[in-house]
């Protein structure tokens, strides 16, 4: 690397915030780009009723170890709540409880050879640590080998549709082993019981520590930014949708990998090829905030189709209601194609049709207790891990001298959450920095 260097970071969510900040503690000269009014991307918060909270629902795990230590850089970390919530399963238009082995054995839904091999599918996941052949298996034909038909009819397949809709049919089996993984690691990381932790103040409060840091180590931060195309010249130059411009001597590109493809013409073929190959999920989720609770449960799946939302996220059975004003928060998530019409539907449909869901579901539940209903709609949220994944996606470092492409779909052997966020911008970090300065010779390998 020669000595310091100009970087333009483009996208303004926690991977990009993260990489500023890294890059700028390095000693070079960092300006951060944001195309929405404010930093944070798929963890900002917004205004709902009278409380400040987030746009989608976030968790924290014991196991979260790279999130934990950028809270602790942050004086954060010794403020996180830890809390034992419960699980439910919403199943045959009935309410269960998953959440410690007797209930498991309980469940009605499954008999007990079925509960046997649903055990068995979980723990032999949790061991695999090559994860790579499971990128050559789809889901659903992984998880009927070892779960059976009728498991993977009543308990996965509906799980899988309420994440991925008709794209699970696509998904390879690294998809259930990551969020298995993930969960197991919790287990292992010293908490004796299943246990969640929360921020007071939410991810507001962490993306404000974050900028402040960020500014005061030097980065320059520029909302309303969107990106409009990028040209190598003597060195690369940005051009905005709000017509400004600028140059750097490297650029990072945080963004989904469509619109990193359309905004840099000078990308090689087969770059552009692999970058448009990349298929995304998109999310509407409903912010609702209550007088008063639904249920017990922190997370309740649901395997009725007739359902229009994915989950009932009761962000209350977790945060104390103190720091929601004495309310409570509720989201419905309903995760759908990025191109899918429902993103069309306006607020006002999206309320008639999940409160009415709600009211079926929960006999004791009354509209009147609304005091809020908002939607965040989100086409990309996630990369869908397709068969063969992590050997059709393309490289950090581009055929563009300068220009790297670091976004969440590099997160290729688990799911997506600000953790694996945090850890994507350390990891990225010294292979980016190890090629900066030689761009002007074109000498650098692939990352």
């Amino acid at each position: 690397m020669s000595g310091k260097r100009e970087w333009g970071v483009i996208g303004g969510g926690v991977l990009g915030m993260t990489l500023a900040l890294r890059l700028a503690q390095r000693g070079h000269s960092v300006t951060l780009y944001e195309a929405a009014s404010e930093l944070g991307g798929l963890a900002a918060s917004w205004r709902i009723g009278d409380i400040v909270w987030d746009k989608h629902y976030h968790v924290i795990l014991a196991s979260d170890s790279r999130l934990r230590a950028l809270l602790r850089e942050l004086g954060l970390e010794q403020d996180l709540q830890w809390v034992e919530t419960k699980t439910g399963f919403y199943t045959d238009n009935k309410f269960y409880s998953m959440s410690n082995s007797l209930e498991f054995l309980r469940f009605p839904p499954l008999n007990l050879i079925d509960k046997f091999r649903l055990a068995l599918t979980i723990l032999h996941a949790s061991r695999i640590k090559n994860w790579h052949p499971l990128e050559n298996v789809l889901v659903a034909n992984w998880l009927r080998r070892y779960s059976g038909a009728n498991t993977t009819r009543k308990i996965w397949l509906p799980l899988l549709r309420a994440k991925l809709g008709a794209n699970y049919e696509k998904t390879s089996a690294a998809f259930i082993w990551a969020t298995i993984a993930r969960m197991y690691a919790a287990r292992r990381s010293g908490l004796k019981k299943e246990m969640f932790g929360y921020l007071p103040g939410g991810y507001a409060r962490i993306l404000s520590a974050l900028e402040k840091k960020a500014r005061a180590a030097g980065v320059s931060i520029r909302t309303g930014c969107s990106l409009r195309d990028l040209e190598r010249l003597e060195r690369v130059s940005l051009k905005f949708a709000n017509g400004e411009s600028a140059t750097a001597d490297d650029v990072v590109l945080t963004i989904p990998c469509h619109i990193a493809a359309k905004a840099c013409p000078q990308l090689a073929a087969d770059e552009r090829q692999r970058l448009l190959g990349v298929e995304y999920q998109g999310i509407l989720c409903a912010s609702v905030l209550l007088k008063k609770a639904l249920g017990p449960y922190y997370v309740t799946n649901i395997t009725e189709e007739w359902v229009p939302f994915t989950a009932v996220i009761e962000m209350t059975a977790l945060v104390n209601p103190s720091d929601l004003g004495g309310n409570h928060l509720i989201y419905l998530p309903k995760y759908i194609a990025a191109d899918d019409p429902s993103f069309a539907l306006s607020d006002g449909e999206l309320r008639d049709t999940f409160l009415a869901a709600l009211q079926k579901m929960y006999p004791a539940f009354d509209e009147k207790d609304v005091l809020a209903f908002q939607v965040s709609r989100v086409r990309n949220v996630f990369a869908i891990p397709t068969l063969r994944y992590s050997a059709k996606l393309p490289p950090m470092a581009t055929s563009v001298p300068g220009l790297y492409i670091v976004n969440s779909a590099h997160i290729v052997n688990g799911t997506l959450n600000v953790n694996e966020t945090v850890a994507l911008a350390e990891r990225a970090l010294p292979l980016i920095l190890a090629r900066s300065g030689t761009a002007a010779r074109g000498a650098y390998a692939r990352v």
